[in-house]
């Protein structure tokens, strides 16, 4: 089966108005999907949600930093009014406008000229900031020629517009997700350098694994199938989709329908 259950559209660091982000899945077949903006959950309201009945899964992308990992959680199957998870996202966001200011003051001082506006001016009004946004204004103000570019050279960790997100720990946000009545499971395993986070995690209450992800190589997916088998976690799958240029691949990804049981029956 075709499904999604990892994008992003403009109300975080996509470019799609969840409309064109539909129209997208339409195209490619997806049958399952959920939209995973990172701390924001506004693309579900411009949505006919009656109308996609199942075929959309509530979900939203955690960041969270641990042991010098970028460690991003996400969680599916909740109520959008959530009044455990709602309260969260919104502190989140404003702390993502402070970590942005320091990372404009940063790559400024070392010679990146560049604003907070600068940054504001690459999102969607009102939506939560992010390195991505940071990175389209750098090729807006001509520091670097792309968003690959603004990753390996200036928003990596150690360069100089580098901030981690310290405003919450994994832990915290799979007790958050669980605590809504969600699904919590790990992002992008492959992107871990600590691999013994899983199980650290796992020991927390997270649920499942990323395991089907485009950067995933054969490796890495027996690995983390493996893995989740071990520790008695779900498998899940999603592109990561943000960009028609930035993710060529496109939306998608092609999974084993017996592999995405486990999750969809903890959905109900």
């Amino acid at each position: 089966m075709i499904v999604d259950l990892h994008t992003h559209t403009l109300h975080s660091d996509g470019t799609q108005e969840p409309a064109a982000l539909l129209r997208l899945l339409d195209a490619r077949g997806v049958s399952r999907f959920a939209i995973t903006d990172h701390d924001a959950l506004d693309a579900y309201s411009r949505l006919d949600l009656g109308a996609l009945g199942s075929r959309v899964v509530t979900g939203v992308e955690i960041n969270t930093t641990y042991r010098h990992n970028e460690v991003h959680i996400l969680g599916y199957g909740f109520p959008l009014e959530s009044p455990v998870l709602r309260p969260v996202l919104e502190r989140n966001s404003l702390e993502r406008e402070l970590r942005v200011q320091t990372m404009t003051q940063r790559l400024t001082a070392a010679g990146y000229e560049l604003s907070v506006e600068d940054v504001r001016s690459e999102s969607h009004p009102g939506g939560p900031l992010g390195r991505p946004h940071v990175a389209r204004a750098l090729i807006r103000k001509g520091h670097v020629a792309t968003i690959e570019d603004a990753f390996r050279t200036l928003l990596r960790r150690g360069g100089p517009g580098y901030v981690p997100s310290t405003y919450m720990h994994p832990h915290e946000a799979v007790r958050l997700v669980r605590e809504s009545g969600g699904v919590a499971v790990l992002a992008h395993p492959g992107r871990l350098e600590d691999y013994d986070i899983i199980d650290e995690l796992a020991g927390e209450g997270l649920q499942g694994l990323e395991v089907f992800y485009p950067a995933h190589d054969a490796n890495q997916r027996a690995y983390f199938r493996a893995a989740a088998q071990r520790l008695g976690l779900v498998m899940t799958g999603g592109s990561d989709f943000h960009d028609p240029t930035y993710n060529a691949q496109g939306v998608g990804m092609e999974v084993d329908a017996r592999d995405l049981e486990g999750f969809f029956t903890l959905l109900g």
